[in-house]
């Protein structure tokens, strides 16, 4: 199973050096949704990482597609605080660990 990132350059480039290379740069929101809909299809792929910004600025179908997903598991992860990790988590183990 692959890693897939999805973002900006400065977003990716962590992910660049750590050795993963799936790494996606779309221009704009309507390409990003376009990247994360195709990498959802794709059986290689078992972790897709955004930018949890990008997520939420994604249609509601697709968000509710990308929560429903097991694999791939999509994080989202940024500066921002986020329920994503955590509810990731939650749904595939039946547990919330951060109590």
């Amino acid at each position: 199973m692959e890693i897939a990132v999805v973002g900006t350059t400065e977003f990716t480039l962590g992910f660049q050096l750590a050795g993963v290379t799936r790494l996606h740069h779309p221009a704009d929101l309507e390409e990003t949704a376009k990247v994360l809909r195709s990498l959802l299809d794709q059986i290689e792929v078992g972790i897709i990482v955004i930018d949890s910004a990008d997520l939420t600025q994604m249609p509601e179908r697709l968000r509710q597609q990308v929560s429903d997903s097991i694999t791939p598991t999509v994080l989202g992860i940024g500066t921002e605080e986020d329920n994503t990790l955590r509810e990731s988590i939650k749904s595939a183990l039946g547990v919330d660990l951060w109590k």
